[in-house]
């Protein structure tokens, strides 16, 4: 009977149908043809931002803490105040070897001018010891043919001499003094050299008290809103001990799109950016840059594919994201949010802020016979 035949080939009908079904749905999936699309969609993208962790120079006691979690500041506002006494102290103690410092330097100058002034003496000694020599030879010549002719007598002749000898040692003695006084500048000199450094040793000293002096109140570097503040009144904190962290408000996005899936991308192309956060409103962007290699390749331990069985896994690279000025929406935004980001490749030679910014092994690997490059984990 035909009855059988036909309850069969009913059955047979949605059977087929759910398979057929089936396969498109997984091309569709994976887009694959006849769904492959010229827009690049991943939810592998996350809003970034410059968080500053905020921590003390100098250590002590904390004693002020005049902001609270989550506040907006401005650059040079203050987020946390350090006991001061000490560093005070210190500084008045720099202060006063300073003071001490530029004495002594004063007071060389005027060792210095006294040393000159012995110099002035002792060569004035020096001409009055010549003349006296002078004096003491000249009469000696003119007493010379006296005694020889008998005409004085030989305790004249014995003065004379002494007279000479007694002009001769004074002048030597003079002379001595005279570099006597002059090795005691010289000393004075060679001692300024050192007396400046104390001075500018003490002046670098006076420098670093008022730095730690001012290092005790913590401000802002930057304007922005606070994290959460962790410092806590009377806690003693250390350099780097972490007290809070300061979020401007410049956002921007990092996108982790598949290997396969960067043909045709180039730097300003512009970006349809789906936030999660904001119930799937859309914000627009254009591709600022790529990075230099995937995020494997920045990983602290770096697979080796080269032992073992291999299984290709597609790699992802970062691509960084710049929001478009004036929507009203990114101020919004805040780093850490997810957000699914599409990228319309057909209008990459209209849309194309310069070259391809993708490295030209990337580029030549992905454009030439249409076949991905082979990144490895």
């Amino acid at each position: 009977m035909p009855f059988p035949k036909l309850a069969g080939s009913r059955a047979t009908i949605p059977a087929f149908l759910a398979g057929v079904l089936g396969v498109l749905l997984v091309l569709y999936t994976w887009q694959l043809p006849p769904f492959t699309s010229s827009v690049r969609t991943t939810d592998n993208a996350y809003v970034r931002g410059l968080v500053t962790v905020v921590s003390p120079q100098v250590a002590g006691y904390i004693v002020e803490i005049p902001v609270q979690d989550y506040a907006e500041v401005k650059a040079g506002d203050l987020l946390v105040r350090i006991d001061d006494r000490i560093f005070s102290a210190r500084l008045a103690q720099a202060q006063a070897m300073l003071d001490s410092s530029r004495a002594a330097l004063s007071n060389l100058d005027i060792q210095r001018r006294t040393k000159e002034a012995s110099i002035s003496v002792a060569r004035a000694q020096v001409e009055i010891a010549e003349a006296v020599l002078t004096k003491a030879q000249a009469d000696m010549r003119r007493v010379a043919p006296l005694l020889a002719a008998g005409i004085q007598t030989g305790a004249r002749g014995d003065e004379v001499r002494a007279a000479v000898q007694q002009a001769t040692a004074g002048l030597e003695q003079a002379r001595a003094s005279e570099a006597v006084a002059e090795q005691m500048l010289a000393e004075t000199v060679a001692t300024r050299s050192t007396l400046e450094a104390a001075v500018r040793n003490a002046e670098a000293s006076l420098r670093l008290a008022e730095i730690d002096l001012q290092n005790t109140r913590v401000v802002a570097a930057q304007d922005g809103r606070l994290g959460e503040v962790g410092a806590r009144l009377g806690q003693y904190v250390s350099a780097g001990t972490q007290l809070t962290s300061i979020v401007p408000a410049r956002t921007w996005v990092v996108a982790n799109y598949k290997e396969t899936q960067l043909a045709g991308m180039r730097v300003g192309l512009p970006v349809s950016i789906a936030v999660d956060a904001l119930q799937g409103a859309t914000l627009s962007g254009h591709i600022e840059q790529f990075s230099p290699a995937t995020g494997s390749e920045f990983s602290v331990i770096r697979a080796d594919n080269a032992t073992g069985n291999f299984t290709k896994v597609a790699q992802r690279l970062p691509v960084r994201i710049a929001i478009d000025p004036g929507q009203p929406l990114a101020e919004q935004l805040t780093p850490g949010m997810s957000v699914i980001v599409s990228v319309d490749t057909e209008g990459a030679a209209l849309n194309a802020a310069g070259g391809p910014s993708l490295p030209p092994s990337v580029m030549t690997a992905q454009e030439s016979a249409g076949t991905p490059r082979r990144m490895h984990n």
